[in-house]
């Protein structure tokens, strides 16, 4: 499988801030990858990195195993940004005739039976739309561009549930028909889940966790039960997190559980759950490793 994206000790600091600490980070092709990190994480910087929109202090930046050049801008790369005030003047079929001229892979009939999906006026000025409606001029761009790397930033900020997932609906089905590469950065966790095969999860600049999303629906697990029980059957495992309750103890742990691990739970009566990718995202977040 290819490499569409590698970024090798990347740093950028603002002052005394640093806003990206020696990250790593790999895209193979046709994959679609969750970006998750709370505000401040670093998501938007290292976006914008690949972008070419700002500089790394150091490291190294490769997109088809081509080395990006300062201000160089990657080939065969569609970002979608947060927003697109800088469009604000233009109608929507402007912003859209635009992006078409950058993008060789474009579908027109695509892009038209979005705006029909999303209930978008073309003639409608970017600024006359609400957050939602301009989230959504980005994401038919990101969509019709069938670009081999494809990133959004916050795609879904504004949209009602509806649209959420018609958006959601509408990557996945021409994913299928068009694979390429696509990163998600988001703050909506669990709707993420059905959505990206992998996931990347940053913390103060750095990468905290790399992980298949399918893997992570096995491994990360909610254990209850007797204080000491817990504390036994947990003993050399990865624990994310512990709060007592009554007489017991929760335990929130990261990793794959044997056959042998289920039949101790079951002999010192301690019930074992999945927990939800926003639970273990908190976890692992506040625990810190």
């Amino acid at each position: 499988m290819s490499t569409a994206l590698t970024c090798a000790s990347v740093n950028k600091t603002y002052g005394r801030t640093a806003a990206l600490r020696s990250l790593d980070l790999t895209l193979e092709e046709n994959v679609i990858y969750g970006l998750l990190g709370r505000n401040g994480a670093g998501k938007t910087t290292l976006l914008n990195t690949i972008a070419g929109g700002i500089y790394a202090d150091s490291g190294i930046i490769e997109v088809w195993g081509k080395k990006l050049a300062k201000g160089e801008l990657p080939g065969d790369f569609c970002y979608v940004r947060e927003n697109h005030k800088s469009m604000g003047s233009a109608r929507v079929i402007q912003a859209l005739n635009y992006a078409s001229a950058f993008h060789p892979h474009w579908d027109w009939t695509f892009a038209h039976q979005l705006l029909d999906t999303f209930r978008l006026d073309p003639n409608k000025k970017i600024r006359q739309l609400s957050r939602g409606m301009e989230s959504l001029v980005g994401n038919i761009i990101g969509l019709a561009s069938r670009a081999p790397l494809t990133v959004y930033d916050e795609p879904v900020l504004g949209l009602d549930v509806l649209m959420r997932e018609r958006f959601y609906k509408a990557l996945l089905e021409d994913y299928a028909n068009h694979p390429r590469t696509i990163l998600l950065s988001t703050h909506l966790i669990d709707e993420i889940a059905p959505v990206a095969e992998r996931v990347y999860i940053l913390e103060e600049g750095t990468v905290l966790l790399h992980d298949e999303m399918e893997r992570i629906h096995m491994s990360a697990h909610l254990i209850r039960g007797n204080t000491d029980a817990v504390a036994s059957f947990t003993a050399g495992k990865r624990v994310l997190h512990t709060e007592g309750y009554g007489r017991g103890t929760l335990a929130a742990i990261y990793g794959e559980l044997g056959e042998g691990d289920k039949q101790q739970a079951r002999e010192s009566g301690i019930s074992i759950e999945s927990l939800t990718l926003q639970k273990f995202f908190s976890y692992l977040i506040e625990g810190g490793n």
